[in-house]
């Protein structure tokens, strides 16, 4: 879910004049927002992310943007950035479904293709988007089809995670992103940091964070370096269904 907001929305910019200490949790990078000059710590992805028991279920969500900065601006922005203010302050609903893994564990994992499609379509709108598709082989891939022949490929490549207690849970998930808009090809990697929090057996809030990394190919990845291009955060209010 966290990754399809990030994709859609385009990107966002603003100058910091700070040095930051490395954070070394998840959480302290959270607390440093939006002081962030370089990536997590993560591993590769193998398999897919596993969440707490207490997110099974599916949910109707209400996400906010709430802060948008472009730490590299103006010399650096990127696509769609000053479009994304008209969704600052407002309240998008869809809902995500979070079953257990049908193996031996039971993890609970997220259903990647239904909620990127609800994401999609919340943000989008029903005709834009024709269908979004995971790689059976491969739940780390993603394939979201959209009209006039344009096409996004997501693939998480490193991720981390971690527990704060039994009702606090921070995930982080590197995507690399390809946009293709005949003839045009874009090229980015999203980082998305997500908070969760339960606060009953029914209700879940989360502080989810979006940075946006110019790829390799990009003429000004080498003045951007490790420092996000773009930074987005989001208030996130989960309801049982």
């Amino acid at each position: 879910m966290k990754i399809l907001i990030s994709i859609v929305l385009s990107l966002i910019i603003i100058c910091l004049n700070t040095s930051p200490t490395l954070a070394t949790t998840l959480n302290e990078r959270i607390q440093q927002f939006p002081n962030w000059s370089d990536r997590p710590t993560t591993k590769p992805a193998k398999g897919d992310l596993f969440y707490p028991n207490w997110l099974e279920g599916k949910w109707q969500v209400t996400s906010t943007l709430i802060e948008q900065y472009a730490p590299l601006a103006p010399q650096i922005t990127t696509p769609g950035y000053q479009e994304n203010d008209k969704y600052l302050d407002r309240a998008i609903e869809f809902i995500v479904n979070f079953p257990k893994q049908q193996t031996k564990q039971q993890y609970v994992i997220s259903d990647r293709a239904y909620n990127g499609l609800n994401i999609a379509i919340a943000y989008l709108g029903k005709k834009a988007v024709l269908s979004v598709k995971t790689d059976p082989d491969n739940p780390n891939r993603q394939i979201t089809k959209l009209t006039d022949n344009k096409q996004l490929i997501s693939t998480v490549t490193d991720r981390a995670s971690e527990s704060i207690d039994d009702q606090q849970f921070i995930a982080t998930e590197i995507t690399q992103q390809i946009f293709r808009n005949a003839p045009e090809i874009y090229l980015n990697t999203v980082e998305t940091t997500t908070s969760y929090q339960s606060i009953n057996p029914n209700k879940i809030i989360a502080d989810q964070i979006t940075a946006i990394y110019l790829s390799p190919k990009d003429p000004n990845y080498f003045k951007a370096g490790d420092r996000p291009a773009a930074l987005y955060r989001y208030n996130l209010e989960l309801a049982k269904i």
